[in-house]
């Protein structure tokens, strides 16, 4: 679909204005929805993205900002447009002041209500576009990087080389947190379609009943409530990649719809007779044991075997323990105010990162660093920076306990490496004097 087309919500108890707005707003590139209170636009906000939402002020159901608040937690970046009566102005404000973009008094001009809505999508897409730059500033995009030197992350380095210039699909399994998302970037990025952007979606967060409807699309008429006809999350993943995260939320009988897909390439948009065909590579991920899950009857088994072709397996934090330092690092650097990484994390707080059991793996280890960083003072992140439950669950040995030392010496050895042997830069890196770092080559017997 081209990257211009966009989406509007209009929510308006008056079917003459709902009528009226749909027809003279309707242009090239737009899509109209149209909701007649607060119920029916939280159910299309909840089904569909929306760059534009034009809100009556007063509602049947709804009689206060309450709507407009929803709506733009709903959705980041929505921009919403307040229609109201003469003697809404106060209200009116307010709403701006609540994030509203405009308002627009009864009876409107519709030529300023359709620039209006031009400029309002104009400054959504921009914020979506600038979004997008910061994540992958923040290394969520392009140049994105699966951290770690362990023999289990090269393995899996080694498995994305692999199978990222191939089409066959790729089921990436692991606990929560252990960063599938990440593999699933760079399997995209290595790939022949990097250039195209990758379309994401948590099955997790689909509903049940519209799961068909978000992933193919669908005609107007074709069930209740699609009064405008919408193209899925295949037609939006065409020549590009398609990651389905939470494979297992997916309902057993959308499984077999999307199975014929990955088949022959083809599919229906609900209720239409004419097939498309479509040009996807197809990633999925999960944190569930599907083998069992097929077993109980609870996930589809033609279509388990087939997005099973190749799978990779991202092992949970504790069970990769000497790459912590490097993630600390990592993190340090990436989440410091201003990127330039100058702090520094002492070894007692080392030492309780390193005996913690991360039970939510990378998530929750950048959660902590991120947390320390706003607690440290001078740069310094000591033991009172860590959450306490991390402290006493270290203490009290929780998880598999490594070797301080053994960790320490494979950083400065990764820190040498990465400086070209340079002792002064990589003491300046490590936080410590080039005496002490002299002192623990020697300890370390390293030359």
């Amino acid at each position: 679909m081209n990257k211009d087309r966009y989406a509007i919500l209009v929510v308006d108890d008056e079917e003459s204005i709902r009528r009226l707005l749909q027809k003279e707003l309707a242009a090239p590139g737009r899509e109209i929805h149209v909701a007649a209170d607060g119920s029916e636009a939280m159910a299309q906000l909840r089904s569909h993205w929306f760059d534009v939402v034009i809100m009556d002020l007063w509602l049947p159901d709804v009689n206060d900002l309450s709507l407009l608040i929803r709506t733009r937690e709903s959705i980041p970046n929505v921009e919403v447009i307040m229609i109201t009566g003469h003697g809404d102005v106060d209200i009116a404000v307010e709403a701006m002041k609540l994030g509203a973009y405009d308002f627009i008094r009864k009876p409107f001009n519709l030529d300023r209500l359709d620039l209006m809505v031009e400029k309002a999508h104009q400054r959504a897409a921009l914020a979506r576009e600038n979004a997008m730059l910061r994540r992958t500033a923040g290394g969520e995009s392009r140049g994105v990087r699966f951290i770690g030197n362990s023999k289990a992350v090269r393995d899996i380095q080694f498995l994305i080389d692999k199978v990222a210039p191939a089409r066959i699909p790729v089921l990436i399994t692991g606990e929560s947190g252990t960063g599938k998302d990440v593999v699933a970037r760079l399997i995209h990025e290595r790939s022949p379609l990097a250039d195209n952007r990758m379309v994401i979606k948590n099955c997790a967060s689909l509903q049940k009943e519209l799961a068909r409807s978000e992933l193919f699309g669908h005609v107007k008429g074709s069930f209740t409530g699609a009064n405008e006809s919408r193209e899925g999350l295949l037609s939006f993943a065409h020549d590009s990649t398609l990651f389905l995260d939470e494979i297992g939320e997916l309902p057993l009988e959308v499984q077999a719809s999307l199975l014929r897909v990955l088949e022959t390439g083809t599919y229906r948009r609900v209720g239409e007779k004419e097939e498309r065909t479509v040009n996807i590579r197809f990633l999925f991920a999960t944190n569930r044991h599907l083998a069992e899950e097929v077993e109980r009857g609870q996930f589809n088994e033609a279509f388990f075997h087939r997005i099973n072709a190749f799978s990779i397996q991202i092992p949970c934090l504790k069970e990769r323990k000497e790459d912590l330092p490097l993630l600390v690092d990592y993190f340090l650097t990436t989440l410091s105010p201003d990127g330039s990484g100058g702090y520094r994390i002492v070894d007692n707080a080392m030492a309780c990162i390193l005996r913690y059991h991360w039970p939510g793996n990378i998530r929750e280890l950048r959660n902590v660093i991120e947390r320390s960083i706003i607690l440290a003072e001078n740069g310094i992140i000591t033991e009172r920076c860590l959450p306490r439950e991390l402290v006493e669950s270290a203490e009290n040995g929780a998880g598999a306990a490594l070797s301080l030392a053994s960790v320490e010496r494979q950083h400065i050895l990764k820190m040498l490496e990465f400086h070209g042997g340079n002792r002064q830069q990589t003491a300046d890196t490590l936080g410590i004097s080039r005496k002490t770092l002299y002192r623990k080559l020697t300890e370390y017997a390293i030359d």
